[in-house]
């Protein structure tokens, strides 16, 4: 096995496939490759793939459907490759569990930062990071923590486990929408910007000086709102998610039990 575990890529342009699995020995992968989405979830079933590349043009099925077949039975990274820049392509693919999404042609180096970043972020988040600051005369809400777990009206996320729990029901969520409700509810009540949020999901590759495009800022909004759907959260009366206009989102103050 590679020295950072199994990559998969499916993708039926032979030119393209040779570029990605080329990029992703050299980061360290033992990879594997697929030319159909059929084989690609099998590929993926059988090798236990850690980080997966996913065309979504395949000649039998689409990478959608790939995706969500391969969300039945695999926790992977993912990563979209489309020629079609088209924002509801975007969208359907982060509702349907993909940590990002890359359009056709793309920069080698470029793909390889993305993934890195990816790879470098917790399974379990062991480390406490200082909670952000809080504007003047914003009331701090209060999340209660033991043994890494942070409690929020009713909602419980685990650090350790990297786990969520609604009234003591698991809550399945992505990589990308458990860092940014952990991230919320790490900020106690401080508005989290957009631009924020997308390098909570984008790690270390989005530095402060990096720019933050439209489509980064639509990715985070996605992923928002696939949070409020999981958890069932009421626009109208959040408990957890609150959108502040023209700026980012924060968490929701305590509710009495």
């Amino acid at each position: 096995m590679g020295e950072l575990g199994v990559a998969l890529v499916i993708e039926d342009d032979d030119d393209v496939r040779n570029l990605v699995d080329a990029v992703l020995q050299q980061a360290g992968f033992e990879v594997y490759s697929a030319g159909t989405g059929r084989e690609g979830v099998e590929v993926a079933r059988q090798h236990q793939a850690s980080i997966i590349t996913l065309d979504v043009g395949l000649p039998d099925i689409d990478g959608f459907e790939v995706l969500r077949r391969l969300r039945q039975f695999s926790d992977a990274y993912v990563v979209m490759l489309t020629g079609r820049d088209d924002e509801l392509d975007t969208i359907t693919a982060l509702q349907g569990g993909a940590d990002d999404y890359i359009t056709k042609p793309f920069r080698p180096r470029e793909l390889r930062a993305r993934i890195s970043a990816m790879m470098r972020r917790p399974r379990q988040a062991g480390q406490e990071e200082s909670p952000s600051p809080v504007a003047a005369g914003e009331a701090r809400v209060r999340v209660s923590s033991n043994n890494g777990v942070l409690v929020h009206n009713g909602l419980a996320l685990d650090m350790k486990t990297r786990t969520v729990s609604l009234k003591g029901t698991p809550v399945g969520l992505t990589r990308s929408e458990f860092d940014l409700l952990q991230d919320l509810l790490k900020g106690t009540g401080a508005v989290r910007t957009r631009a924020d949020l997308v390098r909570v999901v984008r790690g270390e590759y989005y530095r402060d000086d990096t720019y933050i495009s439209e489509a980064d800022e639509r990715a985070v909004e996605v992923h928002i709102g696939n949070l409020r759907r999981k958890l069932r959260e009421d626009p109208n009366e959040p408990r957890w998610l609150v959108t502040v206009r023209g700026v980012g989102y924060r968490l929701a103050p305590k509710r009495p039990e």
